[in-house]
């Protein structure tokens, strides 16, 4: 069956009346059935072996999501080649049959298709996908589309200077992405993948080799592996299919497989032989974990109806365990701050139980016996059935969320999908196919089925890795690798007992609060917006749509935050939200939140920030009154608990240990300091001392004397929903809240950047790489078009950059410019660009940097240059248009500037109005080179 695009939540409604009703005329699944492909793909394969998936999908509109999938990774490499699999992806972008060096990327630009944040590739050990999002309104950019993935497939240059220029690009991202992750993994992977070959072929290569490669050797691997035998073509969005597999035909029917094909096989993972642990320190790590890796086994996603349900039975036993790992982080003492286990895939065709944990002070012993323990109880004991009837409630429930949603979803999640098929063999039979295999399987499993999944999962004293990882802080007790494995050892031999289950509510609220009333209604026709005024002052402005069938979104906002507290207070008042949001609610834990809510889908929470306060829930359309109530009990009855409260701390005071050692805290931080010249009433990284300042009474004290009374605030609501079936509920939860007299304004507390040009050094870290920040600030006078210039400037800065820093000198993978304009609490801009590269080269990037602002100055921006911005801006502005969180950004927006949310609707038109010669003055008053912060991070000396 054809998704269809509904006109309405009743017609959504009615159509899935039907499709139960048609199901119910089904026989009952046949468990040894072969999972079929779902109607609403077509599936096809060329005469040369290429594998096509094309779907009509409407979501977003006008838009067509296409993908190239080659299987061919890193893993083919040959020893000459280590690292080219991914150039070969960069040589994707930089000269084509068609397109010559940048011409592509210049293209796709000015049709609104963004470098990074749509166009885009990836390569990983075993395959290699580009992605290319592109609008349909005009039938020449969808038929260049697909010459453009033609072109990837068979028709890349590898002109000689061109990969001689990309070296640099690819260097520098392999520098970027050195650090204390890149030196743990060379030490980890080939322990954990015990010495198979994936270890030695890591994506990013080898640096002589990207250095001297010669020109053959990528060209080689294009010519062995890029071949339609292992390719796949994904078109999913506004398109005909038959259109679509014409195009696919024309531009890939001529590939040709060579004559003597290389085999492409996968690299086996052997058995580990023994036990071992393994010790990995590093003066960088943010934070200290241990993890267990129990022996590898090969596996293949099953293809029948009986390993469908086999997966749900795996989904259960997952969500399970991991819900008792997260208590364990809730009791006295915590034996760590964050745990997992569970079934985990390795590498294509392997997988391996695993678990983990982020220490906390205990160290090692305790979070191993907890990780063990615990996997033995479920192991011994099995789950319980209370557990497993609220998992199966919240299986469910996401199935019907996913079911209710299928003319709502957007193409590139279905595009993923396909992905997946084509690599990894997952089975692709339909929403509608699925919903029907929950709701006739998940019922009918078995608390038996379940412990027996777990017992077969769960190892028991097998050959397992070991590994710590932790920092060489001065206090840190690091484990020898032999100790590792003796505690884990020791943990097995400790006996367990079966957990006692707690009886939960059925229902959050027993009794909900007194209603209050609806005063006044108004109808904003233009803007679909209705807007109240509750009994108790609060407001309240709903707009009702059909972007999407299940979800409802929140959010109040209220000016006065902790601007409004003295000095002694701040520390505490930065952390108040999260402490309260960590203890629960009424007489919940979050753990206890969970389990009452099995089988629904709302969420809410309720902070306290430097200039504001706010409330926000999410929901399904049928969960929005314990959305409502989950609101209601986050900002009148917030819950304390001394021992979850001790945990929370002592995991920040940890995790505020191990940040001090990281460069990119230490550069934040200092940051920070120079630009607001040390000023305490601006947030810096903590040090554990600083939460001996802390304490829960006064932190729940502080948080509730702004959020236990509503007075002020205003409440939007986005979604689907029916305004006369809510309104009820409004006046119920949001009516009633208490609205106490306190101060409703924000204080401007004087903050204020540093003036004059000032410059910093930081030395830390021992990779040679470098990252150069520029701090542009200042006040101005806020307008919603203003911001908009600025912003346009921004984007046309950032072209530049990668046009001269990245493509040009070969000095910079990543990086940029981003900032705005402000109206609180005090009309402000700042601009701060970001530029990561080689510490040799900082000083030739900070000329080209100021020499491109320079430029714009002088001469203004190229129209070129802000046609693309407009193009992206236009098609994402059309996109939102369809979104709910881009309506509630809207609202908020408004509240905040105290702006007309009807400029959304001249949003266009002000877009089309911007001239490249607006950019000129807009650069002279924003980039003051008298003006200015300047911090470079450096290798530690």
């Amino acid at each position: 069956m054809k998704l269809m695009t509904m006109r309405s939540a009743s017609a959504a409604v009615l159509l899935a009346c039907t499709l139960m009703a048609q199901a119910a005329d089904q026989p009952p699944l046949n468990l040894s059935d072969q999972i079929p492909i779902g109607p609403q793909v077509k599936v096809g394969k060329l005469a040369n072996g290429l594998t096509y998936y094309v779907q009509k999908n409407g979501r977003p509109e006008k838009k067509l999501e296409l993908r190239l999938v080659v299987k061919a990774g890193s893993i083919l490499e040959d020893d000459d080649q280590q690292g080219l699999a991914h150039f070969t992806e960069h040589m994707a972008f930089n000269g084509s049959t068609h397109f010559k060096r940048n011409e592509l990327v210049s293209y796709l630009q000015t049709i609104g298709v963004k470098f990074g944040a749509d166009l885009n590739a990836y390569t990983t050990f075993n395959e290699t996908v580009y992605v290319l999002p592109i609008p349909t309104e005009k039938r020449e950019v969808v038929e260049q589309g697909f010459q453009v993935l033609e072109d990837w497939a068979h028709g890349l240059s590898f002109n000689d200077a061109d990969i001689d220029s990309e070296r640099g690009i690819v260097l520098e991202e392999l520098r970027l992405g050195k650090g204390v992750d890149d030196r743990m993994n060379k030490v980890l992977l080939p322990k954990v993948l015990n010495g198979s070959r994936y270890a030695q072929r890591l994506p990013i290569g080898k640096e002589d080799i990207l250095k001297n490669f010669k020109y053959d050797a990528v060209k080689r691997f294009y010519r062995d592996w890029y071949r339609p035998d292992l390719m796949a073509v994904v078109v999913v969005g506004d398109i005909e299919p038959a259109d679509a597999e014409q195009l696919i035909t024309q531009h890939f029917g001529k590939l040709k497989n060579p004559q003597n094909e290389r085999p492409r096989e996968y690299a086996r993972i052997p058995e580990r032989a023994e036990p071992e642990g393994v010790v990995f320190t590093d003066k960088e790590i943010g934070s200290n974990s241990v993890f267990i890796r129990y022996p590898i086994q090969a596996w293949e996603p099953g293809t029948t109806i009986a390993d469908y349900r086999q997966k749900m039975i795996e989904n259960i036993y997952g969500f399970i365990l991991g819900q008792r790992m997260h208590e364990l982080t809730q009791q006295a003492n915590p034996p760590f701050l964050q745990g997992f286990s569970g079934m985990s895939g390795v590498m294509r065709g392997y997988r391996s139980f695993v678990a983990g944990a982020v220490l906390g002070k205990g160290g090692v012993t305790p979070a191993i016996n907890a990780l063990v323990q615990e996997d033995q109880r479920a192991r011994q004991y099995g789950v319980t059935e209370s557990e497993l009837e609220r998992a199966k409630k919240g299986l469910l429930r996401n199935f019907e969320r996913m079911y209710n949603e299928r003319d709502k979803s957007d193409s590139s999640g279905y595009a993923g999908e396909y992905i997946r098929n084509f690599l990894d063999k997952e089975s692709i039979p339909g929403i509608a196919a699925e919903y029907r295999y929950a709701n006739e399987l998940i019922p009918g499993i078995a608390l038996s089925e379940v412990n027996a999944a777990v017992r077969a999962a769960i190892p028991d004293s097998q050959n397992k890795l070991v590994v710590y990882s932790g920092s060489e802080a001065a206090g840190t007790l690091t484990p020898k690798a032999d100790e590792l494995l003796a505690v884990a050892s020791a943990a097995e031999k400790i006996s367990v007992s079966a957990r006692e289950e707690k009886v939960y509510a059925s229902q959050l609220m027993a009794v909900p609060p007194k209603a209050g009333s609806i005063v006044s209604q108004t109808v904003n026709a233009k803007l679909g917006f209705t807007e109240l005024v509750l009994s108790n002052g609060v407001k309240v402005v709903l707009k009702p749509t059909d972007f999407n069938n299940d979800q409802v979104i929140v959010t109040g906002l209220r000016f006065g935050g902790w601007s409004l507290l003295g000095d002694q207070d701040l520390f505490s008042a930065r952390y108040a939200s999260n402490i309260v949001h960590q203890m629960g609610v009424q007489n919940y834990t979050p753990s206890d939140l969970v389990k009452v809510l099995a089988g629904k889908t709302a969420g809410a929470s309720a902070s306290v920030s430097s200039l504001n306060e706010m409330a926000s829930g999410v929901s399904g359309k049928g969960d929005v009154e314990t959305m409502l109530q989950l609101l209601y009990l986050n900002m009148t009855q917030p819950r304390k608990d001394p021992v979850i409260y001790s945990a929370y701390v002592d995991r920040q005071r940890e995790l505020a240990k191990n940040n001090l050692a990281r460069p990119e805290s230490i550069l934040g931080d200092t940051i920070t300091a120079t630009l607001y010249n040390n000023n305490p009433r601006v947030q810096r990284a903590p040090k554990p001392a600083d939460f001996d300042q802390l304490g829960m009474d006064r932190a729940v004290d502080l948080y509730s004397s702004r959020m236990s009374s509503a007075k002020g605030f205003t409440f939007f609501m986005a979604g689907s929903f029916d305004v006369e079936k809510v309104k009820p509920l409004i006046a119920t939860y949001l009516a009633s809240l208490p609205v106490g007299d306190i101060p409703v304004a924000f204080k401007d507390e004087g903050v204020r950047p540093v003036r004059g040009v000032v410059k910093k050094e930081v030395h830390a870290g021992s990779e040679p790489k470098s990252t150069i920040s520029l701090s542009f600030t200042g006040e101005t006078q806020f307008s919603s078009q203003e911001r908009m210039r600025l912003q346009a400037l921004i984007e046309v800065l950032n072209i530049k950059l990668i046009e001269v820093l990245r493509e040009k000198m070969g000095a910079m993978y990543s990086g940029g410019i981003r900032g705005g304009i402000e109206r609180i609490p005090y009309q402000h801009y700042a601009v701060t660009a970001t530029l990561p590269c080689a510490p040799e080269n900082v000083d030739k990037v900070l000329a080209a940097t100021f020499a491109e602002i320079d430029k714009i100055k002088e001469s203004g921006a190229l129209d070129a240059d802000l046609e693309k911005v407009k193009a992206t801006w236009l098609k994402n502005y059309r996109n939102g248009l369809r979104e709910n969180g881009y309506w509630m950004a809207v609202m908020m927006n408004a509240f905040v500037n105290q702006s007309d949310p009807a400029e959304v609707l001249t949003y266009e038109s002000r877009v089309t109005a911007l001239t490249a010669a607006e950019l000129k003055e807009t650069a002279r008053r924003y980039f003051d080179m008298n003006n200015y912060v300047q911090v470079v991070l450096y290798p530690a000396k």
